[in-house]
């Protein structure tokens, strides 16, 4: 098998399984029982809490537990809107964004809130001029992806951070779900980031909300104690401790992982570049992990199938889109229709092999030649 959409979600790293298993069977005690085992519990989750603020370099972040990025950008979004809508109605998002931040924000815009989406440069990058002429005093909350999940850009999040300064009311989000475990970067300055372990091997089900100290969310879900008070439920002591374990790992090494996976991705651009139905949407902006392109009058999901039937896995976009086959993210980006309708994407990771990038090759060749032939 060749699987190259780890975008979509990772394989949990056998380490992080041992781990989780372990826990299950050693830490039975729910962490808010006061007899000796929560406390056990309740003291290797903190201990699992202080290596993930350690990591990731957030001391002033408060570790919120989620089930993962998508409720995470629920309870950043909704959280603030509910709690300061007397700041303002204000919000500012960026066409590339996630629908796990895409449908909060339409639920708010319904209910009293006007969202602006900034405008993009070539590379993908947002227009930092068009951000600041969408400022205002009114403005609650800016929220952009770290890295997009279709095209894989890289946001200048710090220049961002800089711009928002000038606005104490505003609150910064990032969604980090495609950069945390992946490539390094300062996250410190920005209000709250929203990330999951699956994207780094870790298990499913479990995800961050990082939140500064000293802003208050209203809540998601109400109702008993647990590590937050802006998250109820019994704490997932397994899946907490497993998931520091799969960050500590991913960030082991980085760079050297990183320049393996550039070298990959520049095989496969010159090997796409060849072909006169292809066109190439990530830009040079975008990480390494992920290498979006077009391959015109051959249907996404027709593509996708060929390389299955060789064992290949690949994506027509992010796995948590709608099932309208045009890319919302590549037709903001290109202002093309056609590259839109007819987007593949390829996610690497430092797990795959120039073996699998060779047998890919091959068999995506035969695929596009015979598609093509068919008319398909």
């Amino acid at each position: 098998m060749v699987y190259l959409d780890y975008s979509a979600t990772t394989k949990i790293n056998d380490e992080v399984l041992d781990t989780y298993v372990k826990v299950s069977k050693e830490y039975i005690g729910n962490p808010n029982s006061l007899h000796s085992l929560g406390v056990k519990s309740r003291e290797i989750i903190d201990l699992a809490t202080n290596q993930i603020k350690d990591i990731l370099n957030v001391s002033n972040h408060e570790v919120i537990y989620t089930s993962g990025a998508s409720e995470s950008n629920n309870l950043a979004l909704k959280g603030i809107a509910l709690k300061y809508k007397s700041r303002g109605n204000h919000i500012i998002t960026t066409p590339l964004e996630h629908s796990s931040v895409v449908s909060p924000l339409n639920y708010l815009s319904k209910n009293g809130f006007d969202v602006d989406i900034v405008e993009l440069n070539e590379d993908g990058t947002i227009n930092l001029e068009h951000l600041k002429s969408l400022l205002n005093d009114n403005t609650l909350i800016v929220s952009i992806c770290l890295v997009d999940s279709e095209i894989g850009i890289k946001q200048d999040i710090k220049s961002i951070s800089e711009i928002l300064k000038d606005y104490p009311k505003c609150f910064f989000h990032v969604d980090a779900t495609q950069a945390i475990g992946k490539i390094n970067t300062d996250i410190n300055d920005i209000d709250m980031i929203s990330f999951s372990a699956h994207k780094f091997y870790g298990p499913k089900g479990i995800g961050v909300l990082l939140k500064k100290d000293n802003i208050v969310i209203e809540p998601l879900i109400h109702g008993g104690k647990s590590t937050s008070i802006y998250r109820s439920g019994t704490p997932t002591t397994p899946l907490i401790v497993s998931m520091a374990k799969a960050l500590r790992l991913a960030n082991e090494c980085i760079n050297e992982k990183n320049n393996r996976i550039q070298k990959l991705n520049e095989i496969l651009r010159i090997k796409l570049n060849s072909y006169s139905k292809i066109h190439i949407n990530s830009t040079d902006k975008s990480i390494p992990h992920i290498l979006n392109f077009s391959v015109v009058g051959i249907k996404p999901e027709t593509m996708l199938h060929a390389l299955e039937s060789y064992d290949i896995f690949i994506s027509t976009k992010s796995a948590c889109s709608s099932n309208n086959s045009l890319s919302s993210s590549v037709m903001a980006l290109t202002k093309n229709e056609e590259y839109a309708n007819y987007s593949l994407r390829i996610s690497l990771s430092d797990k795959t092999t120039i073996d699998e990038i060779n047998y890919f090759v091959e068999k995506f060749d035969e695929c596009y030649n015979k598609l093509l032939l068919r008319g398909e």
